[in-house]
């Protein structure tokens, strides 16, 4: 018999919400007040007061301090965790594209000026490891530390590893999520990708453009015990499209396949699933063959809506704050995250219902798909037998 794996409550926070009752109300307002002008473009970054500011320079970087700002949210959580079934049993699994590159670019720049790096930098700083290292060292923990890099499935890939660690018996439970920023070397290469929209981001709409970067971080204590909500990670599901090193394959067979995946791991029908947080980038490929990959699996389709638009696009940490959307979805049942976009359907692809508000689902599913055709699916909620 499958074990069941429950879910914590999120800690997070992102341009829309600094904890994830901020977030949930944002999203069901439409919220995109958090999405302004950056170097040109429009991102969704966290006011620089909403931060913690710790002491040391190591953990001066941005990356750190969005790290603090949510794990110190479900605290209480991880030190029971660690009470119940000691250091050595507690393991992290971490989404992210980014290691802290802020330190690294400006030591390199000082570097390239002055002849040698500063005083109080280290190597390994630039160690893609090195945001999962803090978490681990943050708490004490002595279990199995990863670093996941999916590219914009990161953070959702970070949470079927923290399932693997577990269903194998090495951890009893994991810290599992994902982090990033908004850095300028992110910005630039999408911008070179011609992936970057010059207004707000506009998911499925025949006049999207492409996607607003945020920046933000989600995580999740995943455990054997019965949290006090009750809320299971029901099923995940993956696959890999192999099509392209950046675009999705044009006929959504990949996403079709990882959902087929998610949903027969979770013993559930797709009739079963009451909502689905689409990837919604807004580029012209990804949304397309999503539209696609829904419309194969689900007859009719579920409520469904993209908040990309109001997060921005995190990248390592989306697949995570959108699962803490899901989440707060079960929660509160105050009903669905609003798709913003302009309402113009674009009629290459079949039109999906993204006007549906009034809904209290007990199941959710949550889609991420990333460059390389890395297709993640995760399913949550709350099992009424």
């Amino acid at each position: 018999m499958k074990k069941k794996i429950f879910i914590s409550a999120p800690g997070l926070i992102c341009c829309a919400g600094q904890n994830r009752n901020e977030l949930y109300e944002s999203c069901l307002k439409g919220y995109q007040g958090g999405i302004t002008s950056y170097k040109g473009s429009l991102v969704g970054q966290i006011p620089e007061a909403n931060l913690p500011e710790p002491a040391v320079l190591e953990k001066k970087s941005r990356i750190f301090r969005i790290i603090d700002a949510a794990l110190e949210q479900i605290r209480p959580e991880i030190e029971k965790a660690i009470a119940a079934y000691g250091a050595e049993k507690i393991g992290v699994c971490l989404g992210s594209c980014d290691n802290g590159s802020e330190l690294s670019h400006a030591a390199h720049r000082e570097f390239f000026e002055k002849g040698s790096f500063p005083k109080d930098y280290n190597l390994r700083f630039q160690n893609a490891s090195l945001p999962a290292e803090y978490i681990f060292e943050k708490f004490g923990l002595k279990g199995p530390v990863f670093t996941i890099a999916t590219a914009c499935a990161s953070g959702a890939s970070a949470i079927i590893k923290g399932t693997e660690l577990m269903k194998a018996g090495i951890c009893s439970a994991v810290i599992a999520g994902g982090v990033d920023i908004v850095s300028d070397m992110v910005l630039t290469g999408f911008n070179s990708l011609g992936a970057v929209s010059d207004s707000l981001c506009n998911p499925f709409s025949k006049n999207r453009k492409g996607i607003n970067l945020g920046e933000g971080a989600a995580f999740f204590l995943l455990d054997f015990a019965r949290t006090v909500d009750g809320i299971e990670l029901l099923g995940t599901g993956e696959s890999a499209d192999a099509y392209h090193m950046t675009a999705p394959g044009e006929d959504g067979a990949g996403p079709v396949r990882a959902i087929q995946a998610a949903l027969l791991d979770a013993g559930i029908s797709p009739g079963d699933i009451g909502y689905v947080n689409l990837h919604g980038t807004g580029t012209p490929h990804n949304d397309k063959a999503e539209a696609l990959a829904m419309t194969t699996i689900f007859d009719p389709c579920p409520a469904v809506s993209s908040t990309k638009s109001i997060t921005g696009h995190t990248l390592g940490a989306a697949g995570a704050i959108e699962a803490a959307i899901c989440w707060m979805i079960i929660k509160e049942r105050k009903g669905l995250p609003v798709h913003c976009w302009d309402g113009i359907r674009d009629e290459e692809f079949p039109a999906l219902p993204l006007d549906i508000q009034d809904n209290t689902p007990s199941i959710c599913m949550s889609n991420s798909f990333a460059f390389g055709g890395c297709n993640v699916i995760l399913i949550i909620g709350k099992r009424t037998t």
